[in-house]
């Protein structure tokens, strides 16, 4: 009985019902005045046919986002101007925009370009320095030479380094995540981060208010602080309907001293390192970076915070100091995206990947949710006779959107991609090789939200012995998946149906 109060009273189930008490007002009272006074009908009509203007006009919204508020301005004329108004608009209020590019241009003298590293890309693989120069110029994210990196091909083992390096920590941590749970894990490494702020180190935490709704007290940030850990949580969330709550913190940074980073799909929560069981076993991926590699993540992390506290000043000397460089074999690059800036940094480097690769392309990603874009080129790929091959997973932990992903499935087994269903559990990483020449590890998945809407980063990492690393492990996957067929796919008139309707709502989400 007590868990149950504990769950009808959670902040998760107050701020939810909330927000529906204020969509059910606000549509009772807008159609009651409707009826009424023509006038009201008119005036949501006319708003209508603005916001419609509005939608057409911006070029940098994809098609299928266009598509399906078209078809809701079709099947709601009236009231649909006043929905886009609350929700349509997949870009951040004026003031979280201008906070975080303020933000960035402050960061900008803190970054440090590698010109050795550029002219070392570009005389080892020419096309992959031009990917490299997009990031630079656009994310902006320069590439690192002297990082030494570690792939991890699950959360535990992550989990097992991520200890020893908070321990050797002398200057200060950073610690970024999408998800904070009480539990083994955040235990653990909250004691840590206790123990060094109580001795003088600068500890930082950043985690998303929407991702620990339900795991976190609200006023959590407020209790780190009380430790000596200065602390926020991103985008709180308000019982108010509004836009800006669809922009999510999605990334996942810790950075000890400046000069040892980790990163990937790996949240701060038990059943990341498969303490909680779930969804059968989870899979997940990530890195360990050593050397300027990891300042480079620092300075994402440390954009957030000016963008948080735009008085505070940041000294690169004491923030982001330089590092040794470590022997290594390989060149990496840590960047970031943003819904902010109008540049889709994320999916542009995928669709770079894919154009790129000539033999083989190995993708895992949780959620398949692809726009045309995406879905086009993977296809071309295939077809022109590369070995395109994406991991999903064969446990669902959400059943809509696992039947969504599915529905994208027939379209590319036709055209030759293999597909494979991780039949253990749920397979959360987002690890992408192409070619055995270039990897991706970081946050972003293949869907919507984490392309359009959340704030995501990864490292892309050029050559070396690592990738030996990431195709293993891609192989133990594919030796614990099955191989999907069309025969496993919904493609009857019914079933084609359903996916129509799942992919046609999905930009809305």
């Amino acid at each position: 009985l007590r868990r149950v109060l504990n769950l009808v009273f959670s902040r998760l189930v107050i701020t939810v019902v909330l927000v529906l008490l204020q969509a059910f007002w606000l549509f009772a009272v807008f159609n009651w005045l409707s009826e009424y006074a023509q006038w009201i009908s008119r005036t949501g009509l006319a708003l209508s046919v603005i916001m419609c203007l509005a939608l057409i006009r911006q070029d940098s919204t994809v098609p299928e986002f266009k598509i399906s508020w078209m078809i809701l301005f079709m099947l709601m004329p009236v009231q649909s101007g006043l929905l886009y108004l609350l929700w349509g608009n997949k870009r951040p209020v004026f003031g979280l925009r201008r906070r975080l590019e303020r933000a960035g241009q402050a960061m900008d003298p803190t970054r440090r370009p590698d010109p050795a590293a550029e002219e070392q890309l570009e005389k080892a693989d020419p096309r992959a320095a031009m990917t490299a120069k997009y990031l630079h110029d656009y994310a902006p994210a320069p590439v690192c030479s002297g990082t030494a990196v570690k792939y991890y091909p699950d959360g535990q083992s992550m989990f097992a380094d991520m200890l020893p390096a908070l321990r050797s920590a002398e200057h200060s941590i950073y610690v970024e995540s999408f998800i904070i749970g009480m539990g083994e894990m955040w235990g653990q490494i909250h004691e840590i981060l206790r123990q060094k702020a109580a001795a003088g180190l600068d500890v930082r935490v950043i985690y998303d208010d929407a991702g620990c709704l339900s795991l976190l007290p609200h006023n959590y940030a407020e209790i780190l602080q009380a430790d000596g850990i200065r602390a926020f949580s991103f985008n709180r969330c308000v019982p108010v309907l509004n836009l800006v709550m669809n922009n999510r913190d999605h990334r996942k940074i810790m950075v000890i001293d400046g000069k040892i980073g980790f990163t990937g799909g790996v949240n701060l929560a038990d059943e990341y390192i498969n303490k909680l069981k779930r969804f059968g076993y989870w899979k997940d991926s990530g890195v360990r970076l050593e050397g300027p590699g990891a300042t480079s993540l620092a300075g994402i992390f440390l954009t957030f915070w000016k963008a948080k506290y735009p008085d505070e000043e940041i000294d690169p000397a004491r923030d982001l100091p330089e590092v040794k460089p470590q022997e290594t074999d390989c060149l990496v690059q840590p960047f970031a995206d943003s819904p902010v800036d109008r540049e889709a940094v994320a999916k542009n480097t995928y669709l770079e990947l894919i154009n790129q690769a000539q033999k083989r392309l190995y993708i895992c990603t949780p959620y398949l949710i692809l726009d045309n874009d995406l879905l086009s080129c993977l296809r071309l790929a295939a077809k022109r006779g590369v070995d395109v091959r994406i991991y999903t997973p064969g446990v669902p932990d959400k059943p809509t959107i696992y039947q969504l992903t599915r529905s994208y499935f027939p379209h590319l087994l036709r055209a030759g991609v293999k597909i494979y269903s991780y039949t253990p559990g749920f397979l959360h990483a987002k690890t992408w090789l192409m070619d055995d020449r270039i990897a991706a590890v970081g946050t972003v998945n293949l869907d919507y939200r984490s392309l359009y809407l959340h704030f995501e980063n990864s490292v892309l990492i050029y050559g070396g012995a690592v990738l030996d690393d990431v195709r293993r492990d891609l192989a133990e996957i594919e030796r614990e998946s099955a191989a999907v067929t069309l025969a496993d796919c919904r493609t009857g008139f019914f079933g084609t149906m359903y996916s129509a309707v799942l992919r046609l709502v999905a930009p809305l989400c």
